[in-house]
């Protein structure tokens, strides 16, 4: 049976030790729900890809209170250590190289010898990790290439009875994942967009690199085709809603949906990256409901956040191996 926590200091300490004794504890962060486990702890990684039913080549992000901790485990430059002075904590994950005396599990980045590391922008996640006294595994707390979730009732909805607890921290705000940046090599290269916007890093740092893809190997999370995909498929970029579909709306909504979510009627991205997930999860149910078929998406702007919900629409999009 799993439990659901209140955020106090009581029920943040019983969800930290629970992490230590190897159990695993969903958690709002300021970009979506993890599922977190000990990242030290073989087994209890294991268990992560098992509740998920998450391919195991498919690396996970280890989550810690603070810089000094996280570069602990990693080899930060002076690259990483700026972009971490500018936006942690917050949605930036950094990919570097392990530092060989880490003791976080090889599982955790799927054998390779780099680690995604981040500190949340969350005063309840940070709270947990400051208990915890350990770096926490936290891939989103959804059943692998699902809707990620964004309140506590949307994990319980996919995951209750696979998990110890979830620690009700409340609607995340930033509502899609961390960008991901790739700092193992000569060239940073972005390795998935999302809540800090490619903009801001590149006025940290410079021009980002683009990405060679080397098949069967994925260098950080949130790189498979298909991915936050809701049951019902997607037709992206629609300028009409068709009689057996719904409609996700960005702006002024479209005529003859016969069911609406809209991301933001004031075309406002960061207000469309919140609520995008809940979105695709509501236009699931009430699709069901209604008898349709599938779901129309309006057209977003592909710049700042838009770049980060257009990364998550189209792999929604991507019919399934």
């Amino acid at each position: 049976m799993t439990k659901l926590l209140q955020a106090d200091a009581i029920g943040i300490a019983h969800a930290a030790a629970l992490l230590r004794d190897g159990a695993l504890v969903a958690f709002g962060t300021e970009t979506v729900y993890g599922l977190g486990a000990d990242a030290t702890s073989d087994r209890a990684v294991a268990g992560i890809f098992a509740a998920k039913q998450r391919p195991r080549f498919n690396p996970l992000i280890c989550h810690y209170p603070d810089a000094d901790t996280a570069f602990a485990d990693v080899v930060a430059n002076s690259q990483a250590r700026r972009l971490a002075a500018t936006f942690w904590p917050g949605p930036l994950t950094l990919v570097l190289p392990r530092q060989r005396d880490s003791e976080v599990s090889l599982l955790t980045s799927a054998g390779l010898d780099t680690l995604g590391v981040r500190v949340p922008g969350h005063e309840i996640a940070l709270a947990l990790l400051r208990a915890t006294g350990r770096p926490v595994a936290a891939p989103s707390a959804n059943l692998s290439g699902r809707v990620s979730p964004t309140t506590p009732q949307h994990v319980l909805d996919e995951l209750s009875g696979r998990l110890a607890a979830v620690l009700d921290s409340g609607p995340c705000p930033v509502g899609v994942e961390s960008t991901v940046l790739d700092l193992s090599g000569s060239t940073p290269l972005l390795r998935r967009p999302g809540g800090v916007t490619v903009e801001a890093i590149e006025a940290v740092i410079g021009p980002l690199g683009t990405c060679d893809k080397i098949p069967g190997v994925l260098r950080s999370p949130g790189l498979l085709a298909s991915h936050y995909a809701p049951k019902l498929p997607l037709r992206l970029d629609a300028l009409d809603v068709k009689p057996d579909e719904a409609l996700l709306a960005f702006g002024p909504t479209l005529p003859g949906a016969g069911a609406v979510f809209s991301l933001s009627n004031e075309c406002d991205l960061a207000e469309a990256a919140a609520r995008l997930f809940a979105g695709l999860r509501q236009l699931d149910e009430d699709a069901a409901a209604l008898g349709l078929a599938r779901i129309a998406v309006m057209s977003v702007p592909n710049r700042g956040l838009g770049r980060a919900i257009n990364d998550r629409l189209r792999r929604a999009a991507t019919p399934r191996a």
